[in-house]
């Protein structure tokens, strides 16, 4: 088969690492991919939010089939077109997306499907939402409604730093996303991502993880996009899984198909555990980013099985995902400065003498080359991921990859993995 993967970031080399191992894959397209992507497939400079110039490049390049990695162009519409062109796509239609591309319309598919999540309020502007904030009081979780690159999210700890990030916001610093804004009630509890595939009947759970979403060790600074991740994700049982494929996932899909929208692709689900109970915290329409990266390294060449299946709505004769016993855990490497501003075009060196095998990989995800050298070209740039027969190897050998990396103009967490450790 040719295969297209739309994206360049660390999700997606980790999608294109997987797909690759699998003999299916005869030609390996990624748009517009990465250096480190660069070095293992083709690569294409494409505007992937194109709907148009997608399915033209699938026509000339005869692609059979399409992975779409970010969220972006699935809200673009980029997955109905391919469909209407014949060609087998892997990610749900743009109706479909608003799961990711709208807060306030995930809110209200799950009051219509009485999925648990998160007491909420929509606002317009910004003197009603900042009434909201005095009368609830904090804590509370404010967010721009549309896409914002994971960095939306806001849990101020003062009254002023609520008042300015709604501001933010309405004055227009994440663009469109936050013309609206939803106020969450906060809730307490841990915090896990469990992973499901849907063809739009029917839904295979194929994978848990946990990310650690702030900057700094111990769970402290600023919301980023992620700064690590392992999986499989204990906190989420087998009891707790079939709780949420009750009460939230086999719900919101049901109701999403009576709204003339069934879903289909990979499934996200955000959720926060407390007492044995899951609630909802949002949804995402693609893999996780880390998060991909660890299900990836686990799941190897099946991922491409599993996600023919999705897309060809054969998921009911597909087997479930064959894991290893085993742990997968990465870690970002992130430019300084990140989420705030930061230098681009550091040179990063020591990659050519680095590992690549089943248990150690350095996913790129802003990564460029210039002159014959791998640049930071983003905020998080490299992927150090690993497996292990347990948490603990993995991490040492993922750590083990970060410390061979010669790059002093980058950063990371020095923890992930802490609360499953102890």
């Amino acid at each position: 088969m040719n295969i297209l993967v739309l994206g360049g970031g660390g999700r997606e080399h980790a999608l294109a690492w997987a797909i690759k191992q699998n003999p299916k894959c005869d030609r390996l397209i990624v748009a517009p991919g990465n250096a480190g992507i660069a070095a293992m497939a083709e690569t294409a400079d494409i505007d992937i939010t194109n709907p148009g110039v997608v399915a033209g490049f699938c026509e000339e390049n005869a692609v059979d089939f399409v992975v779409i990695g970010p969220e972006a162009p699935l809200v673009a519409g980029v997955a109905d077109r391919l469909r209407d062109g014949g060609v087998l796509c892997f990610g749900p239609s743009a109706d479909a997306a608003r799961l990711e591309g709208s807060k306030a319309f995930t809110k209200e598919i799950c009051d219509a499907a009485g999925a648990p999540t998160a007491a909420w309020a929509r606002f317009t502007d910004a003197a009603a939402a900042l009434a909201h904030v005095e009368k609830a009081g904090l804590p509370l979780v404010i967010k721009a409604d549309g896409l914002a690159a994971g960095k939306g999210v806001i849990i101020p700890e003062t009254p002023e730093a609520a008042q300015e990030a709604i501001g933010a916001m309405f004055s227009g610093a994440f663009g469109a996303a936050g013309a609206e804004v939803v106020i969450e009630e906060f809730m307490q509890g841990e915090e896990a991502s469990f992973f499901v595939l849907v063809d739009g009947e029917t839904c295979l759970p194929i994978g848990t993880a946990q990310d650690h979403k702030r900057a700094g060790e111990g769970d402290t600074g600023p919301n980023t996009g992620g700064m690590g991740a392992y999986s499989p994700a204990p906190v989420l049982t087998d009891a707790i899984q079939a709780q949420v494929m009750e009460k939230i996932i086999r719900p919101t899909m049901a109701e999403m198909a009576r709204r003339g929208m069934p879903y289909q692709g990979v499934l996200y689900a955000g959720l926060m555990i407390e007492g044995g109970r899951a609630r909802l915290v949002e949804y995402n329409v693609r893999f996780g980013d880390p998060e991909a990266q660890v299900l990836m390294m686990r799941l190897g060449a099946q991922a491409l099985d599993l996600m023919l299946a999705c897309a060809a709505g054969r998921l009911a004769e597909a087997p479930a995902p064959s894991w290893a016993d085993d742990h997968a855990l990465s870690v970002v490497m992130a430019a300084r400065g990140y989420p705030g501003p930061y230098e681009k075009g550091s040179i990063i060196a020591g990659l050519d003498a680095l590992p690549e095998d089943s248990t150690r990989m350095l996913f790129h995800a802003g990564t460029a080359r210039v002159g014959g050298a791998v640049v930071a070209a983003g905020g998080r740039v490299l992927n150090a991921t690993a497996r292990g027969a347990s948490l603990t190897e993995a991490r040492d050998r993922a750590y083990g990859l970060v410390d061979a990396v010669d790059w002093p103009e980058g950063f990371c967490r020095r923890d992930i993995g802490w609360r499953a450790l102890g």
